[in-house]
């Protein structure tokens, strides 16, 4: 066994923990939302530069009809739709609760493909999904929160996280649906991320928020330098990655070692932000190294 996709997606999940501290940072100047826009335009003008050297061409002209539709509509359910109720929820019920959400997405995802596709995993993979998860589950429940939130907000955010979920969970089965025959990644990422920036610059403007976001930009030069550099990371890089996992390996594996950022960025707090954790923290990761373990040797 070759490992190819599970490799992949440990990388991606290595791209999603860097490029969540670089967001942070951007979003502590222009926002999360003007972060959000302006991340997914520098990625496409990154992969349309990308596959023009690669292939020859900045878009795959000729992929056919059918990857176009499967690998547009996923960028849209999973790049568009499922960052807007992400952040929604980020809003309402905060960061570490968002993420607690975001865990279900795997389990989603192998539901997702064994009911319209078909693919089937061994009891082996199902128990190393489950215990990877539950260490998720248990390092991102057992960090400290400062974060109020009032119980109807609290029932919205929590709506708007299995939506997030269920909008990534979703988009990667449609991805691989288009990615069939060794199709490439990078030119896959640049169909997903034309729909998804698209979709989402069609709703700033009818928000009226395209002119405050350029503006924000032109005012933050130095949040523009960091949205560069994270937009190279995650978009392109950790999408393109998480890509080439579900091509060679079942979604619901793949999607598990997706979810790993909160267990990746615990020596990133401990040693950049100082932040300190417990016991508990140090436990659920264990749990987590143990059930992608798991994973590798089934």
């Amino acid at each position: 066994m070759d490992y190819i996709g599970e490799i992949a997606a440990l990388l991606t999940s290595f791209f999603f923990s860097i490029t969540a501290v670089i967001f942070t940072l951007a979003g502590r100047q222009v926002g999360s939302m003007i972060t959000n826009r302006v991340r997914l335009v520098i990625a496409l003008l990154y992969l349309l530069l990308i596959n023009l050297v690669l292939f020859g061409r900045p878009l795959p002209i000729g992929a056919g009809v059918h990857r176009w539709f499967w690998l547009a509509v996923s960028g849209i359910i999973g790049l568009a739709l499922g960052d807007m109720f992400l952040f929604a929820a980020y809003e309402r019920i905060g960061a570490r609760m968002g993420m607690l959400m975001m865990s279900l997405a795997p389990v989603i995802g192998a539901v997702v493909a064994w009911i319209f596709f078909g693919e089937m995993l061994s009891a082996g993979q199902i128990a190393g999904i489950a215990l990877t998860l539950a260490g998720i589950a248990w390092v991102v429940a057992s960090r400290p929160t400062d974060e109020t939130v009032h119980p109807r907000a609290s029932r919205l955010g929590i709506l708007f996280g299995v939506l997030a979920a269920t909008g990534q969970a979703v988009g990667l089965v449609l991805s691989k649906q288009g990615m069939s025959n060794d199709f490439s990644p990078f030119a896959a990422n640049v169909i997903r991320m034309l729909a998804a920036t698209i979709v989402f610059w069609g709703v700033t403007v009818v928000q009226r928020q395209a002119r405050p976001t350029i503006h924000a930009v032109r005012v933050h030069p130095s949040a523009l330098k960091l949205l560069a550099f994270g937009a190279l990371v995650g978009p392109v890089l950790g999408v393109s990655a998480s890509l080439l996992a579900i091509q060679h390996a079942p979604i619901g594996v793949a999607s598990t070692l997706m979810a790993l950022p909160p267990v990746f960025l615990l020596p990133i707090g401990y040693f950049v932000f100082k932040e300190r954790f417990g016991w508990q923290t140090v436990i659920g990761t264990f749990v987590a190294i143990a059930g992608v373990a798991l994973l590798f040797l089934v």
